[in-house]
């Protein structure tokens, strides 16, 4: 996503349009999600993908078209029993594209959001993808930018900018994109209006505890993710940058002193994944007694199944609920027969992708119906 606002800034500073396809609503096998965006440049140059192969020629071929008129379009992809579309995709799920042509005259505010995304601050671009009806106000492609402490560009009037505003900061706080539907005059969940948001935050953050072979492997798979990938341990001969190179940072702490600390700072989110490798009841106690009573996305960790039930034994001596013990993936991954640093990381990131998205890990091949859920990605035309 920085390549690519990075790449519109610089035709942006050029002067000349060029077009923008996003990803605004998916359904059933869908190949990329929805904020996903491809570029047509002013020379004809296509950056990015919106499904993988499937519809770029179509969506490339629009793109062109809108550059050349100045209006945007929001089409369908995909092909289901009772209609057709205008290009099939080869997976056989649905998308929604919106194209709109870019230029310094009609996205006066692209420069203020290529500086936050640069800067790694996190800001939001709310755009109107669709009017239900008419639209003698010419609603449709407007804009509002929206940072945690303001705004720019409007949507249409007051009252609708500072109501969308009001939700686009809930989204950036957890790093989410979505789609909104709004009235003209801002009364939430109206149908006139389909806003889709696309927010511009930090990585999120994957914690690694303990400075052993096993980390090392996990902060590769987790940079390759998109993580933001912090390796701790409160032994400094062993929390070396030279030993976790592809780690963004590596910090020598107590680790439930870090994380503490790292929380009360609000560095931490529900985004946030903790992978306690430690092998340590000194160590991973007192840290997993912090880290199940926070809001994360996932926490796992490392030991035999006889370590488990004797941490679970002391956690729940620390007074932490059933409830609470619940969140905890112990033993950490998913049964991949793993025997190696490398290979115990895969699984651990195959753990954290389906709980995220809430797959079963069971093999492709022994299940039958859609690979994807099946419940639409925040539709932004209908469906």
């Amino acid at each position: 996503m920085r390549d690519v606002v990075a790449q519109m800034h610089r035709w942006w500073g050029e002067g000349e349009p060029f077009a923008r396809a996003t990803v605004v609503a998916t359904w059933h096998s869908s190949p990329l999600p929805p904020g996903t965006s491809m570029l047509v440049g002013p020379d004809g140059a296509a950056i990015g993908s919106v499904s993988g192969g499937c519809v770029e020629g179509a969506v490339y071929e629009l793109a062109q078209e809108v550059t050349d008129s100045g209006r945007p379009v929001l089409e369908r992809y995909g092909v289901s029993d009772d209609d057709a579309f205008a290009v099939g995709l080869t997976c056989g799920g649905i998308i929604d594209v919106y194209v709109e042509r870019i230029d310094p005259t009609g996205f006066p505010e692209l420069g203020e959001v290529a500086e936050a995304v640069a800067a790694g601050e996190p800001v939001a671009e709310v755009i109107c993808v669709a009017v239900d009806g008419p639209d003698p106000e010419g609603r449709l492609g407007r804009r509002l930018v929206v940072r945690p402490d303001g705004t720019s560009g409007s949507l249409g009037s007051g009252r609708l900018d500072g109501a969308v505003a009001e939700d686009a900061r809930g989204l950036l706080a957890g790093g989410r994109t979505e789609t909104l539907r709004f009235g003209y005059d801002g009364v939430r969940m109206d149908e006139e209006l389909t806003l889709f948001v696309s927010v511009h935050a930090t990585p999120p953050r994957m914690l690694v505890f303990g400075a052993v072979d096993f980390a090392a492997a996990m902060a590769r798979i987790g940079a390759y993710l998109g993580y933001h990938v912090t390796v701790c341990d409160a032994r400094p001969v062993f929390a070396t940058p030279r030993r976790f190179p592809e780690a963004h940072e590596v910090v020598t702490d107590w680790p439930h002193r870090y994380l503490r600390a790292e929380a009360e700072a609000g560095r931490i989110d529900e985004r946030t994944v903790v992978c306690v490798l430690t092998h340590d009841p000194k160590f991973d106690v007192p840290l997993l007694d912090v880290a199940l009573r926070l809001p994360l996305a996932y926490v796992g960790a490392m030991g035999s199944r006889r370590t488990h039930d004797d941490r679970l034994r002391r956690l729940r001596a620390t007074g932490l609920g059933e409830e609470a013990l619940a969140k905890l993936a112990s033993p950490i991954g998913l049964d991949l027969g793993a025997r190696t640093p490398e290979e115990t990381a895969v699984s651990i990131a195959a753990e954290i992708i389906a709980d995220r998205w809430g797959g079963s890990g069971t093999r492709l091949t022994s299940l039958s119906g859609s690979i994807h859920s099946q419940e639409p990605m925040r539709s932004a035309a209908g469906g």
